[in-house]
């Protein structure tokens, strides 16, 4: 006797195999994350993340352009700040003609309605590396707290349509969310890093920023006093609810491709908008294996994507956000 329901009747061709697919990528899955530097005419890539680049102000705008056309309509932008302004309390951060207020306001002459997002915290600021201040032998939450309160409200002075706090520093989305009320900016959003790991992963978003913690006397090489424990999976949700209390809009998971268990867990509990940002690490160890034709690069850049999407994202950061709408479109 044969089976009467053949699942395989199902997968016969890409046809029916389009029809039926569960989970479907489309650009308004993404958010583009965007590196900024000083200078002129400089598209600069870089070394760790191959086919990744720095952009200038004058260049940026016609990245912003295209991204637009490809039906990209959101980015999260990133400065590379000179060393000279960088010291332990952030102060470039502040600079109303800072390089970012300048990058928000360069995205938002080139395409106003790009929503634009940005990074909130001390470590490309800082001259120790660190996502707030340093002092005492430690990480200094509160002190850190009041600073990022004030950028935030500097970005979106600017013009910033989202602040996306990536620090990790205890109460800093109430201190967020109470500085824009006081300032009359009800509609601005907080996208909070809320489950974000002291992981390996970062490495070369690191070097994209010049930003790696440094050797301390009395602070670890590292950001796991913050950051949380890779091995915890209940933090994560205590955290992300915390957030949400104090006025988060979104909350995002980090890093992406290894914490797909702590994304499912979030979208389970939570009743808003979930990000996951994949990070500068997957990106580079896909680009690395591709260019040694041990993995097919666009096959594998759809998959780890997609598995995103089917665990529970609703917005995805992507260094690929672009070749996978171009491969879309193709």
């Amino acid at each position: 006797m044969y089976p009467l329901r053949r699942n395989r009747r199902l997968r016969t061709n890409e046809a029916i195999r389009s029809l039926v697919r569960e989970t479907i990528i489309t650009p308004n899955d993404f958010l583009v994350p965007l590196f900024i530097v000083e200078g002129k005419g400089i598209k600069e890539e870089i070394a760790s993340m191959p086919n990744y680049f720095r952009y200038s102000l004058d260049l940026l705008k016609n990245e912003v352009k295209e991204l637009w056309q490809l039906g990209l309509k959101s980015v999260l932008l990133f400065v590379k700040v000179p060393d000279n302004l960088k010291d332990n309390k952030g102060t470039e951060a502040l600079n109303p003609n800072g390089l970012m207020q300048r990058a928000i306001k360069t995205v938002k002459d080139a395409c106003p309605d790009m929503l634009v997002m940005t990074d909130v915290a001390l470590d490309p600021y800082s001259s120790y590396g660190h996502d707030g201040i340093v002092g005492n032998g430690a990480i200094l939450n509160d002190e850190t707290v009041d600073i990022l309160a004030e950028m935030s409200v500097s970005h979106v002075n600017a013009g910033a349509n989202f602040v996306a706090p990536s620090d990790m520093m205890d109460g800093r989305i109430l201190a967020i969310r109470e500085a824009l009320e006081d300032e009359g900016f009800i509609d601005t959003g907080i996208m909070s890093y809320s489950a974000k790991y002291a992981s390996g992963f970062y490495g070369p978003f690191r070097d994209a920023l010049d930003s790696a913690p440094v050797d301390l006397v009395d602070i670890p090489k590292d950001k796991k006093t913050y950051q949380m424990d890779y091995a915890n999976r209940f933090e994560a949700i205590r955290e992300t609810e915390m957030d949400i209390d104090e006025g988060a809009d979104i909350v995002m998971v980090k890093p992406g491709i290894s914490y797909l268990d702590i994304l499912r867990e979030i979208k389970n509990e939570v009743d808003i908008p979930v990000a996951v940002y994949q990070v500068s690490g997957e990106y580079a160890m896909i680009k690395a294996a591709a260019e040694k034709g041990w993995l097919n690069h666009d096959h594998i850049m759809m998959e780890t994507t997609t598995a995103f999407k089917r665990a529970g994202a609703d917005i995805i950061a992507s260094y690929f956000a672009k070749d996978i709408v171009k491969l879309i479109h193709s």
